[in-house]
């Protein structure tokens, strides 16, 4: 029932299959250097109630220490992908250290959270600017940033903004288009879910 390779088991009958609400923290070092990415997750109403079933007596929300094992599979398949998590700074690609900051928790309006801290490998300082997407390049996840608070910098040095560049709406006629199919018959690398991804952009002067 992980996230990575258990969605699977959520019925649908095109792409996306699950739906994702993407807050995420960039959190800054004492000199200035990015340090980590922090994630929370709030998933569809489908999918919470597949990942909740039979975790808690009925009537109770299901917490952290319930959601511990599941917790720990997904932070170990989605480690294996990267965490759906693309990261560049400079134009260059950051790589994340091991992960041991994460949780899941089903929030009082029943939808699923989970959180995630990933830190990188190497602090590094924004030159020119940063790009994070967050994106399945399959697009079986669709994931979309906060439409409230998308992107929240952590101890930034002055003057860093961040603004979050949507892409192009499909058309109607595209939307049409994505069957099964469809999806099925996509040569491998075609990372089509990095075309519907939203970008965050942070500048530092």
């Amino acid at each position: 029932m992980g996230l990575a390779f258990g969605l699977a088991t959520t019925a649908a009958s095109a792409h996306p299959h699950v739906w994702v609400t993407v807050k995420s923290d960039i959190a800054f070092t004492p000199d200035g250097k990015v340090s980590a990415v922090i994630h929370d997750w709030v998933f569809d109403e489908m999918y919470s109630s597949f990942a909740t079933q039979g975790l808690a007596p009925a009537g109770q929300l299901v917490g952290k220490e319930q959601f511990a094992p599941l917790a720990k599979e997904n932070a170990g398949s989605l480690a294996e992908i990267g965490y759906f998590t693309t990261l560049k700074i400079g134009g260059k690609s950051m790589d994340f250290d091991m992960v041991t900051d994460y949780w899941m928790q089903e929030r009082p309006d029943h939808l699923v959270e989970f959180h995630v801290k990933l830190p990188l490998k190497t602090p590094t300082p924004i030159t020119k600017f940063l790009t994070l997407r967050v994106a399945d390049p399959e697009y079986f996840i669709d994931f979309e940033f906060d439409d409230k608070e998308p992107v929240k910098l952590i101890s930034a040095p002055s003057g860093c903004t961040a603004n979050v560049a949507k892409p192009k709406p499909l058309e109607a006629s595209d939307k049409q288009k994505l069957s099964e199919s469809f999806f099925t018959n996509l040569a491998p690398g075609t990372n089509f879910g990095f075309k519907m991804a939203s970008a965050a952009i942070v500048a530092c002067p």
